[in-house]
């Protein structure tokens, strides 16, 4: 069999940051044409070769040839004039512009030296279709969900004559249908001879679209296989050095007590259907729905971040007034956000202010600092949750996407809340890291705490939740009890009102 042609060769790459080596004489080829995934727990060096490859780093030892040719960008224009183009899980989107400005950013259409927005909209247009995005190019990219925002981002990268395109977590934020759709171009830009970097924590989906499979760990390439004649416990055990007992630690001996958290009637802006559910002591409540169903909003407008036009919120039987996030932090609620740098942290100071955050009463003294203290939490949480950093006073903009989440889990622990919400909270973190997030969350519910998971994993959900409530098109279609638990079931009631609106039924 004839072998395809390395459209990528690395040689001895070697990274080296302060108290770091972030990437150790990595030796990896790229097949013209092939799919082939990157994999590896949260600093293990995958984002650090993207950026290598990307032209933001330049490396300390080492080459690469890139179509048989020397290849070292200086920047990320050099690689773009190759031909390399990344889909980054950290969105790159300019926010006041609108979709189609972000997409064509770099070569607007023009006619008599002026922007033919005629063209743009109409070639924007045609990129969403790609997409499977229904949503007017003319929209501006702030008023997009996290979801809508990597759609429009993976547009982008499809505009370019792209030769290699690298997707790092592109399915994050996405629903089922928008994976299918997202596969379904993948293969068609395979068949075009495109060659594709995936990057993901989804190790299920690097077996559905890879060729090839390469485990980095610790900066160390472990190995690269045929996704074929590999199974994803063989890749665990190769990513965390280990092997996982089970992905989902269930825990049965946790008990659930009476109720202590409820949402009545909840009305928000852009929604008129009264949201209502509750949460028990001890208990894990899971949220499904696609994206843009309400899940987010619903949290959001608990938490006072966006208002609410009714409704009540009831803590031990005692209503809160919450206009703000302040107030629903004072009343013991806590919302972890799917964005975390763009809401959770503070990239650019430490971990240790990051952490005091939501907490600033705990770490001073007749309202003067007491740094010591900051410094002494920021200390525990670091040993408790793992957080891999050289020191806690390293800014949080340069640890990996996954120690970012934990210094936001420590910023809600060291706050102490009683009721926790948690958003997409293992959105783009490793197998290892997960299991990590999985056993606090069992931890916190072992205390007596509320939990609410939002999440677009379904099999995550149905894994450590006791009840799930679904939502549909703004309202709560249905909930499933942990013994009922099936995906299909659960998707046909996330999908129900939509099939309703389709049908020209009246909700």
């Amino acid at each position: 069999m004839t072998q395809p042609p390395k459209i990528i060769e690395i040689k001895g790459l070697t990274k080296h940051f302060p108290g770091v080596t972030a990437l150790s004489n990595i030796d990896l080829d790229i097949n013209q044409g092939e799919v082939h995934v990157l994999v590896g727990e949260n600093g293990a060096g995958k984002s650090s070769l993207i950026k290598i490859l990307c032209g933001i780093y330049q490396p300390d030892e080492g080459k690469m040839l890139y179509r048989g040719n020397k290849y070292a960008p200086v920047n990320t224009q050099d690689a773009i004039k190759a031909g390399i183009r990344v889909v980054y899980q950290e969105l790159n989107l300019l926010s006041y512009l609108s979709i189609a400005e972000n997409i064509f950013f770099e070569r607007l259409p023009s006619k008599a030296g002026l922007v033919d927005f005629n063209k743009l909209y109409r070639d924007a247009k045609s990129m969403l279709e790609e997409v499977g995005l229904k949503t007017s190019p003319q929209t501006p990219v702030h008023m997009l969900g996290i979801a809508q925002m990597q759609l429009v981002e993976i547009a982008k990268a499809l505009s370019g004559e792209s030769k290699v395109l690298i997707l790092d977590e592109p399915t994050a934020t996405l629903t089922s249908k928008e994976i299918e759709r997202l596969f379904e171009i993948i293969k068609r830009l395979k068949q075009k001879g495109v060659t594709i970097i995936y990057i993901s924590h989804r190790l299920q989906e690097t077996f559905e679209i890879g060729d090839r499979i390469t485990v980095l760990r610790n900066g160390l390439k472990v190995d690269t296989r045929l996704t074929s004649e590999v199974t994803i416990p063989e890749i665990v055990k190769m990513m965390v050095g280990r092997e996982m007992a089970s992905e989902y630690p269930y825990q049965a001996s946790v008990e659930v007590g009476a109720e202590v958290f409820r949402v009545d009637e909840l009305i928000y802006k852009g929604n008129d259907n009264p949201i209502s559910f509750s949460v028990k002591s001890g208990e894990i409540l899971g949220v499904a729905g696609l994206v843009g169903s309400g899940r987010t909003e619903t949290m959001r407008a608990i938490f006072g971040a966006d208002p609410k036009k009714s409704g009540k919120v009831i803590l031990n039987g005692k209503e809160l007034v919450i206009h703000q996030p302040k107030d629903a932090v004072e009343g013991g609620i806590c919302l972890l956000t799917e964005d975390r740098k763009g809401q959770g942290l503070i990239l650019d100071m430490t971990c240790e202010v990051n952490t005091s955050l939501a907490n600033l009463a705990g770490v001073s003294r007749s309202g003067l600092m007491e740094f010591r203290k900051e410094a002494e939490a920021a200390d525990r949480y670091v040993e408790e949750l793992a957080i891999k950093t050289p020191s806690t006073k390293k800014w949080v903009r340069f640890l990996s996407g996954g120690n970012q989440q934990k210094v936001v889990l420590a910023k809600w622990l060291f706050r102490n809340c009683r009721v926790l919400i948690f958003d997409e909270p293992t959105r783009g973190i490793d197998v290892g890291a997960k299991y990590e997030i999985y056993m606090l969350l069992w931890k916190l519910a072992e205390q007596g705490k509320a939990i609410i998971v939002v999440s677009s994993d379904l099999p995550e959900l149905m894994g450590i939740s006791h009840r799930i409530v679904v939502f549909s098109n703004g309202k709560i279609a249905g909930e499933v009890m942990r013994d009922d638990f099936d995906q299909e079931k659960i998707l046909s009631i996330a999908y129900r009102e939509y099939i309703n609106i389709g049908n020209g039924k009246q909700n």
